[in-house]
């Protein structure tokens, strides 16, 4: 039962996901100590790029960094929300995230800093309201909550609670709503308690819209509605805002292959992990096996070259024909990431040539030896 160095334990799932009371205390006392002290510029500035690099912050840190998105943006003053709400809605938020290996509080920042770099390289500010701009922000910070590392199909496949009381219908993503909603519903946790009712509801209508589209099931359709309009794009058409709305969480969701490499390929390494972790499981309770997640026909680079070439490409191709400076930010990263890995496929397939040459050689060599007993035997037998 003990993990191993290589393969993590198939009974990986039943090891407790969630955050200590501990843990949780800890950070919680870090960030507050840190909330009050400035962000240098500097900071800031590389914030709202996607060359950020998250792995050089802890969690408290990160905390404060998500309180500058919101600071910076003007939320605070223009939604009047006060500091200690926000502080807790955080912490909240951190404490619901479990410790997996990639479904984690660091991606829900990473696509949340994501989502920010986007709406300050497209000038968003001056083309759509604060409103929808708060809508994105923080259905970015809460898009996966209490995710626990198994896809939706697991979900349906293993008859889970979260398939049910969903009825197969995006467990995961009507669940993380779910959850969001549960830490929005404590006054103390409210960052939108001090907005009219007509406003929170277009928020709350926002962020499940937004967390929703999440879902990959449903990409092809979100893809093609936004395709459909962008010869006529129109900011002023709520239509149009709604589904460029959920363009963006979508890009910035799987957005890894955009950031410099260093950044990007110890995020592969988490998401193979959490991959491997379910098809084990799959395979354990004789369950269909997802495909792109098994250990035994997945390799690194097979697993993001034809992700990148039918299913990052073709919506970050798109986002881009609305706002062109984008191609320079987040298309030519990506097209180098696909260099990058289609070379180490070509480098593993050599590999697997060779050694397979090696074996053939070695057994046509070894069946080749003659017999050391047929030659001691006289000429006449």
């Amino acid at each position: 039962m003990s993990e191993g160095t290589h393969k993590p334990s198939p009974f990986y799932h039943k090891r407790t996901l969630r955050k200590t009371r501990e843990e949780c205390e800890h950070v919680r006392e870090k960030f507050l100590q840190m909330s009050s002290l400035e962000v240098s510029e500097e900071v800031r500035q590389y914030l709202k790029t996607p060359t950020f690099d998250n792995w050089q912050w802890e969690d408290a840190e990160i905390m404060v960094l998500l309180q500058v998105m919101y600071t910076d943006l003007d939320f605070i003053s223009t939604f009047n929300i006060e500091p200690d709400v926000l502080q807790q809605f955080l912490y909240e938020v951190y404490r619901r995230y479990n410790n997996i290996p990639f479904h984690n509080f660091k991606h829900c920042f990473c696509v949340t800093q994501m989502m920010y770099g986007l709406i300050w390289l497209t000038d968003l500010r001056s083309k759509i309201d604060s409103i929808d701009l708060l809508i994105m922000l923080t259905s970015a910070v809460c898009h996966d909550l209490d995710h626990t590392g198994y896809n939706n199909a697991y979900q349906i496949n293993a008859r889970t609670e979260l398939a049910l009381r969903y009825n197969d219908i995006s467990p995961l993503e009507n669940h993380h709503c779910a959850v969001a909603f549960e830490i929005l519903e404590k006054t103390e946790s409210n960052i939108f308690r001090n907005l009219p009712t007509e406003q929170y509801k277009r928020i709350r209508e926002g962020i499940i819209k937004c967390i929703l589209a999440t879902d990959m099931s449903r990409h092809t359709d979100i893809l093609n509605k936004f395709k459909a309009i962008l010869p006529v794009f129109d900011f002023g058409n709520k239509d149009h805002r709604d589904v460029l709305m959920m363009i963006m969480i979508k890009v910035s969701d799987i957005s890894n292959e955009a950031r410099p490499m260093d950044v990007a390929e110890p995020w592969l390494d988490c998401l193979l992990q959490e991959f491997f972790n379910q098809s084990d499981m799959e395979k354990l309770e004789g369950l269909p096996v997802t495909p792109f997640m098994d250990r035994d026909k997945v390799t690194k680079p097979s697993s993001q070259t034809g992700f990148i070439r039918f299913v990052l490409f073709p919506l970050f191709i798109e986002l881009a024909n609305l706002f062109p400076c984008l191609e320079q930010h987040i298309i030519d990263p990506v097209r180098k990431a696909l260099d990058y890995y289609t070379e180490m496929e070509k480098a593993l397939e050599r590999e697997k040539q060779n050694r397979a040459l090696n074996e053939t050689t070695v057994k046509t060599s070894t069946s080749k030896e003659p017999d050391a007993n047929l030659e001691a035997k006289p000429a006449s037998l």
